[in-house]
């Protein structure tokens, strides 16, 4: 009998391609019962369920009346009309979209206005638009260092710069956090010809600045470029919002370079590579996240664009900015918490225990305040924290409103009265 015309066969047929029609007996039709290809995901997430880590998407509403302390909106930019019609502007002109990547149809006259003026606001000799920072970074450390190269990579660093050196196939070192001799230390007992040390210029879960000045010496010294991520220096650091580059004294260098997210003091979205003219142009040639990915969108072009013009316009923002942030870490220590101190627009609020952080969270937000709140992986296991992010636009009664919150919230869930 052919397996066509053999009932069991027939039967072992649909079980296999319609899991939603099984024999009436496995065991007696001699047929494996199917193994579910997601169990496994399955049993993950109930581990992380049971550890306080599971992630969900909560959509934001246009009427959202919570205040809003985990945005990156530092400059308080977003909702500015100058940027919403310099993203219109963009849209009637250029369309929806980028139509392909930047080497085919994707690159508009817009991009290469916006990558000179981001290049001239930090002191660089030319500037590469990407579609997001977590591109640019893959772009930047991967075209600058492959294999048979070193990398040393800052142990904070942001989860681009990391995979961006996994996927260079450079050997990697990480080194202690803020640590120049370290970084000496990893380039003087190299044994590969090339080097490239990266670093974050504001580490995104504590705020601390990098030490860049030393950090630079150090490099120079070695003969290797220093790639600095600007993500939370860009528009923040310095009394214009040049960056903590610029800030440092290592503007126009041609062995620094710099990498920007236009998504956080610019409110738009992408990033870009910012340094000498020989590096934007390798990068160009070699950047595979650049080369193949469409480019980044018009809107996003002029809205950014608009966003440089009024942080030009208003240089006071950077400085109003960092006061916030004082602020913020001062009422969030009136409520009893230990809180970071502040370098450019975060300051972090360290819990320890993730579930307890989601707690936290979740009661700022039921009393209308919105943090951010990080866990593993973003950051180590035991040092789990809730983030408060300022903008310039931030006004007293809203800081009043986040000391009342914080203490009660401290005295929910961590059951601590404020002193």
């Amino acid at each position: 009998m052919t397996a066509l015309s053999d009932p069991t066969a027939q039967t072992d047929r649909v079980a296999a391609t319609d899991p939603g029609k099984q024999p009436h007996d496995q065991s007696e039709q001699g047929v494996v019962p199917a193994l579910d290809p997601l169990a496994r995901l399955q049993e993950i997430a109930v581990r992380r369920r049971a550890a306080g880590l599971r992630r969900t998407l909560t959509p934001r509403q246009a009427d959202d009346a919570v205040l809003d302390l985990a945005s990156n909106d530092y400059l308080g930019l977003m909702r500015d009309p100058r940027v919403i019609e310099g993203a219109i502007a963009a849209v009637r002109t250029w369309g929806g979209g980028a139509t392909g990547s930047r080497l085919v149809t994707g690159s508009t006259q817009a991009h290469h206005d916006l990558e000179q003026e981001l290049a001239d606001h930090v002191g660089a000799e030319a500037g590469l638009v990407l579609s997001s920072g977590y591109l640019a970074n893959l772009a930047a450390i991967t075209s600058l260092a492959g294999p048979g190269d070193l990398v040393v990579s800052d142990a904070q660093n942001h989860a681009s710069i990391i995979d961006a050196c996994r996927l260079s196939r450079a050997d990697v070192v990480v080194v202690p956090t803020c640590s120049p001799a370290a970084v000496d230390a990893a380039l003087s007992a190299r044994t590969q010809a090339h080097a490239v040390v990266v670093t974050d210029a504001v580490f995104s879960v504590d705020g601390a600045l990098a030490p860049l000045a030393e950090l630079a010496r150090v490099c120079a010294r070695h003969g290797t470029i220093l790639v600095i991520d600007e993500a939370h220096g860009l528009g923040v650091v310095g009394d214009d919002g040049r960056g903590a580059a610029h800030l440092a004294g290592l503007a126009w260098r041609r062995d620094i370079v710099l990498t920007v997210t236009l998504s956080k003091a610019l409110g738009s979205q992408g990033g870009a590579v910012l340094g000498a003219q020989d590096v934007i142009d390798h990068v160009v040639d070699a950047g595979r996240a650049f080369i193949f990915d469409t480019g980044l969108a018009p809107a996003a072009v002029g809205a950014a664009h608009a966003a440089l013009d009024a942080l030009r316009a208003d240089p006071t923002l950077p400085r109003r900015t960092r006061q916030r942030a004082l602020d913020l870490a001062a009422a969030a220590r009136d409520a009893g918490w230990k809180a970071s101190e502040p370098a450019s627009a975060v300051t972090s609020l360290p819990v320890g225990d993730p579930a307890l952080a989601v707690a936290a969270a979740a009661a700022c937000l039921a009393r209308g305040l919105r943090v951010g709140c990080f866990r593993p992986p973003s950051v180590p296991d035991g040092i789990s924290r809730l983030r408060l992010t300022a903008r310039a636009d931030l006004s007293d009664a809203d800081l009043d409103q986040v000391r009342a919150v914080l203490t009660e919230v401290r005295r929910e869930i961590l059951g601590e009265v404020a002193p």
